[in-house]
């Protein structure tokens, strides 16, 4: 699904025009769609008090024609309309003809019965700006929104839902005007909206449902953001033959772990096996060995010479390089710390004249190590996928973390065309970007993944899937989707609050499985639906 910025969803809808789909006909499809999510998400439509916000313009529209779908549905359904309407406005006219409540700012002396209607309904909906709206709102605008959120702070049983993007919210940036609400349910239209998707934007957002409205796909076909599909995701899953050794699905070399990240290791050999890689070995320091036997009983162990207890010897890069013709993908840099001898280590594997020349998985104390080398994009090999959180990203780039989070989606792309290297940047709503401009949003927001460890679990599962043939776009943005659908059903199961990385571990080739399952069902319903034609 294509994520769109305000000046694309403008063209797509000229074009619109021009192949027999007005304005109009998108305004009543609009309407109904944003209708139709509203009842799904409240209980009992018939029974529900809903007050629609109008602005001036074609968001306003959509909300009118929500507001009569609403009302013919059983609820009870009030507009207050901040400006005057076009003369004639045919929206305008259907919801007076059923005596839906209409209460206009100019009649009312100001805000008057806002205050009211807002303190009796049940559900709010922001009509007011969509996309087209980015200036600082001010006057009668910023004191409503003021309103509803005051009362939205003392009654959190009140629904608020934005109607494309809320009012006063930037769909390219995601930015927000002070006064901007933070929505339970965005219902956005045809489109998601980039803004959506960023840092400041997904907490105004809230839950993002993106509604059909009767817009070709074939009309967004050059925009180059993606969201994340569970179809798309199914589609590129490894096969599995049934005539097939484990060096079938790929070998991962994993380097990682130190005395004080033991686990780092564990989970990223794990994250690797659970997405079907058929060997990991993994190389550490030989002291951790006893440890990692008894916590990785399936993988293979390359015990690295040590410096001192729990740190790698710089040495210890010739062992590695040995081996790399042995294996399809090198992970490197989960837990292994950054002392001096960890650097130098790292250092000669992935910069030196003898570094590594396969396809790898870069994570943590890597990244923070290569922040620290000029240019070294320039030194590392092409064929490998980043993975850096926003820290990491800030110190990779040089720029504050406020400047990376502000803008996730710019960011990640310009560093990706710039290094040559695929890019995840980690965090709510996970961006993946490549060397030829192709991105990929993760359409997932997890606060329970915010934990110590789930990028370990996150990089191990990236390298199995990239071992097992999948391309670095390919293996990147399904391995994301992967992670974050697993930590949706643990998330489901025991909530957020003490979600740890390893409940990610069994769930993954659950995940995998369901996945492969419907879209074979899909397969099915569609040869069906072709014979019954």
């Amino acid at each position: 699904m294509k994520v769109v910025t305000v000046e694309e969803m403008g063209q797509i809808e000229e074009v619109c025009a021009k192949i027999g789909l007005p304005s109009n006909i998108l305004m009543e499809n609009a309407g109904k769609a944003v209708a139709e999510q509203v009842r799904l998400r409240l209980d009992a439509i018939d029974r529900q008090n809903i007050l629609v916000l109008v602005g001036p313009g074609n968001n306003g529209g959509d909300g009118l024609v929500a507001a009569r779908y609403l009302h013919d549905w059983g609820a009870k359904v009030s507009v207050y309309l901040f400006t005057q309407r076009p003369d004639g406005d045919p929206n305008l006219k259907l919801v007076q003809e059923r005596d839906i409540a209409c209460i206009e700012t100019a009649q009312n002396g100001g805000l008057g019965q806002l205050s009211e209607l807002v303190s009796s309904c049940s559900a709010v909906i922001d009509a007011i700006f969509g996309t087209g709206q980015n200036r600082h709102l001010e006057g009668i605008f910023q004191q409503a929104l003021g309103m509803v959120s005051n009362i939205q702070r003392n009654r959190p049983s009140l629904h608020t839902f934005a109607l494309d993007v809320p009012s006063g919210f930037n769909a390219d940036t995601g930015m927000a005007d002070p006064a901007c609400l933070y929505v339970d349910d965005t219902i956005t239209l045809g489109f998601p909206k980039l803004g959506l998707f960023n840092a400041s934007g997904a907490e105004r957002a809230g839950q993002i449902t993106v509604a059909d409205i009767g817009i070709p796909s074939y009309l967004a076909e050059q925009v180059t953001v993606e969201l994340i599909t569970d179809d798309w995701v199914a589609s590129n899953l490894p096969e599995r033959p049934f005539l097939a050794n484990k060096g079938t699905f790929g070998r991962v070399l994993v380097v990682a772990g130190s005395d004080r990240y033991i686990g780092a290791a564990y989970l990223a050999c794990m994250g690797a096996m659970r997405v079907g890689a058929g060997l990991v070995t993994l190389a550490t320091a030989a002291s951790l060995k006893p440890i990692m036997a008894s916590k990785l009983t399936e993988t293979t162990c390359l015990p690295l010479t040590e410096a001192r207890p729990g740190i790698v010897s710089p040495n210890a890069a010739k062992q590695i390089q040995q081996e790399l013709g042995n294996y399809d993908v090198l992970q490197i840099g989960c837990g292994l710390g950054q002392s001096k001898e960890a650097t130098a280590f790292i250092k000669d594997i992935l910069l030196s004249s003898k570094r590594a020349q396969l396809p790898m998985v870069v994570d943590a104390d890597a990244l923070n190590i290569l922040a620290t080398i000029p240019n070294w994009w320039q030194k590392l090999h092409d064929d490998a996928i980043l993975t850096p959180h926003p820290g990491e990203m800030a110190r990779l780039v040089g720029v504050s973390i406020e400047e990376v989070q502000s803008d996730r989606t710019g960011i990640t792309r310009r560093m990706a065309g710039e290094w040559g290297k695929t890019v995840v940047l980690k965090g709510a709503y996970s961006v993946i970007a490549t060397p030829d401009g192709s991105c990929h949003i993760n359409p997932m927001a997890n606060p329970g993944l915010a934990s110590a460890g789930t990028g370990d679990v996150l990089a191990g599962v990236i390298a199995g899937l990239r071992a097992q043939g999948l391309a670095a776009e390919e293996a990147a943005a399904g391995g994301v989707y992967l992670h974050a659908e697993a930590g949706e059903v643990v998330r489901a199961d025991i909530g957020d609050a003490g979600m740890i990385a390893s409940d990610l571990l069994p769930v993954l080739p659950m995940v995998i499985q369901e996945l492969k399952e419907d879209l074979e069902s899909s397969y099915v319903e569609e040869e069906e639906h072709a014979a019954d034609n």
